[in-house]
């Protein structure tokens, strides 16, 4: 009698965790946007991993026996590969270019994982995902030979590229050494690590002037909300509905990302910049299709 009102309730709830995982991951390029100028790339991260970690560290206690020594070997490296370098490249994008710039490079993220899984670790990528990759990579030159203000914005491009291709890797990485570790606490254990990677790098880039309180709130908001709640929001959301149709988070950051960023801060959404993510967008839709 109570299946057919938990569906209704699954239907329902479903797209809305979604919309708002989307607004949430969005925003995230707005917040860096507002706080990197005042912390800079390192210590904005570093805020960003501490404050994300903290978050979900009460799920890596709970599951600390199955944390053994010789899974931080794996961990270790993926919160290199997965969060402390991809953070740092968007960041740095952030100050170079407008907030949906990074946002549309991370749409990317599949369409790298899908290329890496094929060159390094033997899986069929097919014709279709083939040319979708080559429809994303057009849709990145589109967006790197882009001007701003009559400025370019070619190196927060490749960037925001690299931090994509990154997380790429970072998802082969994670699907092959961490299937069956509790996702919020192997989550907390490689933002944790991500953090002690960027530590020394932090320390020796530390903010220059006092940090305005408008950028504190960004970076508190960028490391509770974006880092560690979404994180917690997107593991549920797989455990209910599947990687493949959570995956679907990805065509609505860019969205939110650059209208946030128009709407708060003013910047442009150029032409260039929607036919490079109709691009991107597209051939991420083509590649995950049936």
């Amino acid at each position: 009698m109570n299946a057919i009102p938990q569906a209704t309730e699954r239907d329902w709830r479903t797209p809305l965790e979604l919309t708002l995982l989307g607004a949430i991951w969005g925003c995230s390029f707005l917040f860096m946007r507002v706080a990197v100028p005042s912390f800079g790339p390192f210590a904005l991260v570093e805020v960003r991993l501490v404050l994300g970690a903290l978050v979900l560290l009460p799920f890596l206690w709970r599951a600390r026996a199955q944390f053994p020594p010789r899974r931080w070997l794996w961990l270790a490296p993926i919160g290199l590969v997965n969060s402390a370098l991809p953070f740092v490249l968007f960041a740095y994008a952030a100050e170079r270019a407008p907030a949906a710039i990074g946002a549309i490079c991370n749409a990317m993220t599949v369409l790298f994982a899908a290329l890496i899984a094929f060159l390094f670790f033997g899986e069929k990528i097919g014709v279709r995902r083939a040319g979708a990759l080559l429809v994303g990579f057009a849709g990145v030159v589109v967006l790197a030979t882009a001007k701003i203000s009559g400025l370019s914005i070619g190196t927060a491009v490749l960037a925001g590229a690299a931090a994509s291709l990154l997380y790429g890797l970072g998802v082969n990485l994670v699907k092959r050494h961490m299937t069956g570790l509790p996702s919020a606490a192997a989550a907390a254990a490689t933002l944790s690590c991500a953090s002690l990677w960027l530590l020394p790098m932090a320390l020796t880039h530390l903010p220059q002037g006092p940090i305005p309180g408008k950028a504190w709130g960004a970076a508190i908001a960028l490391g509770v909300v974006c880092t560690g709640f979404a994180f917690l929001m997107f593991y549920r959301l797989i455990g209910r509905i599947g990687p493949s149709r959570a995956s679907t988070v990805t065509y609505l950051v860019p969205l939110f990302g650059a209208a946030f960023a128009w709407l708060f801060l003013g910047e442009p959404v150029t032409l260039q910049m929607l036919i490079a993510g109709a691009l991107i967008l597209g051939s991420v839709a083509v590649s995950q299709k049936g």
